[in-house]
């Protein structure tokens, strides 16, 4: 069995949909509907579940999962973290995921010290890079938040120094 730390978090189980235990599903994943071409899923328990049927249900997706058969089961893994295992994710020829950038070190172009990633999220309008300031940070940070643009704040993914170069000032 895989240890927790090769898991990857690709979505939670929503609120129960019906009273025949179905329930809504929170992708994570690029396209909501990703999330159904990874088999197993494991529950926040480390539970491996199958998914027995999936819809669209409006913009939203519903599952009925196996051995959930009503609204109290349902009820009982809501809120709960799907995750699958790292190696269910398909080999990028080039580019990375969010969990390869996670502890990457952040300098500017200019060669300041930004600190480390800790924490990727997408905002609708780009993803933004958490990163925790080193300690003795000449600005007085302690976390700065960082837009993960291309071209305009992102430099260079360098994956093997494992270095993130970004321009920007480190005083905002």
């Amino acid at each position: 069995m895989s240890s927790a730390s090769d898991k990857l978090i690709v979505g939670k189980i929503g609120a129960p949909n019906g009273v025949l235990g179905w329930v809504k599903i929170n992708s994570f994943t690029q396209h909501q509907e990703d999330i159904f071409d990874y088999v197993p899923w494991f529950l926040g328990d480390d539970r491996q579940i199958k998914v027995d049927q999936w819809r669209t249900h409006g913009k939203a997706l519903v599952a009925k999962l196996a051995g959930i058969n009503s609204r109290d089961d349902a009820e009982l893994i809501k809120n709960l973290d799907i995750s699958v295992e790292e190696s269910q994710l398909p080999a990028l020829d080039d580019g990375f995921y969010w969990k390869d950038l996670i502890g990457m070190q952040v300098v500017t172009s200019k060669g300041y010290d930004l600190g480390v990633i800790k924490q990727m999220f997408e905002t609708g309008a780009n993803d933004v890079m958490t990163i925790k300031a080193n300690d003795n940070d000449a600005f007085g940070q302690t976390e700065r938040l960082l837009p993960f643009l291309y071209d305009d704040v992102v430099l260079e993914v360098d994956k093997n120094a494992n270095t993130i170069t970004v321009d920007w000032d480190p005083g905002f």
